[in-house]
């Protein structure tokens, strides 16, 4: 890996998060309610926010298929719906998505370096990353090296990152810190700054295949972390919070927190996201009954 403009020397490392300060805000944000024409609008930035995903081993390119039809088409029967920010594949399906996607505005976002568990040599992660930008991601979801982060070696975790974050280029890069597997807000907290710095344009919780994953706990750390960049450096970093989020209350939630924490800037799809597979019917479900006043079956929406 080659030398980086950031150096790891300057990573701003935080003190010891207060766990219990956590929890406590965490409570009042879960206790507010949403209702009438703010749910509604609460509920579209939601849909627009979302990186509809799969990522089974079962993939098939018809699936992606289906799911690239969705993501612009999420309920036809109600005009005006937006569509979401974002598909998110392996990088053997990103040219089935971007056959399927052509013009459309939504990203095409590819896991890599040997997503889910980063276990690979980097030459291996280089070349991951570069074949799903070659097919044409947009934005590239890369997994920490857990393992040495875990070891105490927070120095190749920062130099990986900023080495990946370099093949991308003008590419945005979302990095993935498995939060579920870090143990501590404290080493959320160390991860977040360390990616931050290294220079991800997102950071975000999990890759969805280990549980527990995108808790508010570690969000609201994780964008903690961001707003003391911002306030540092004035620049804006992106969050996305994955799997685990999968109704549209926790949805709302977490908007509620990134508002106070961060403010109406971040309220928008370029600096925030949902990964999900399934949040989008239930949002759409609690959608048309705000709208319509009615309750409409999950069997009136697609499952991908």
């Amino acid at each position: 890996m080659t030398a980086q403009k950031n150096q790891f020397s300057e990573v701003p490392f935080s003190t010891t998060i207060d766990k219990v300060g956590v929890e406590e805000r965490i409570s009042r944000f879960q206790t507010r309610s949403i209702k009438g024409p703010s749910k509604i609008q609460g509920l579209f930035m939601v849909l627009s926010m979302i990186d509809l995903t799969t990522l089974e081993g079962k993939d098939t390119p018809n699936k992606v298929r289906q799911m690239c039809y969705k993501a612009q088409h999420l309920h036809d029967v109600y005009d005006g719906l937006p569509t979401v920010a974002a598909v998110c594949v392996y990088p053997s399906m990103v040219n089935v998505a971007r056959e399927v996607l052509k013009d459309s505005p939504i990203k095409i976002a590819s896991v890599s370096t040997a997503f889910p568990s980063g276990q690979a040599p980097f030459e291996v992660k280089k070349i991951d990353t570069q074949f799903a930008i070659d097919a044409g991601a947009d934005e590239i979801d890369m997994v920490i090296s857990r393992g040495k982060f875990l070891a105490g070696e927070h120095e190749f975790v920062f130099d990986e990152i900023a080495a990946i974050k370099e093949i991308c280029g003008s590419k945005r890069l979302k990095v993935i810190l498995e939060t579920g597997e870090l143990a501590t807000l404290d080493q959320v907290r160390r991860a977040s700054d360390i990616a931050i710095h290294a220079g991800a344009d997102f950071i975000k919780t999990s890759t969805g295949k280990i549980q527990p994953a995108a808790t508010m706990q570690v969000t609201f750390t994780m964008l903690m972390a961001i707003r003391d960049h911002f306030d540092r450096t004035g620049k804006m970093v992106g969050m996305k919070p994955a799997g685990g989020i999968s109704t549209s209350k926790l949805a709302l939630h977490n908007l509620v927190m990134v508002n106070e924490i961060l403010g109406e800037a971040w309220l928008t799809n370029e600096w925030f996201r949902f990964g999900a597979s399934s949040l989008a019917n239930d949002v759409l479900m609690q959608y048309m009954k705000q709208v319509t006043g009615k309750y409409q079956s999950a069997d009136y929406f697609t499952i991908d």
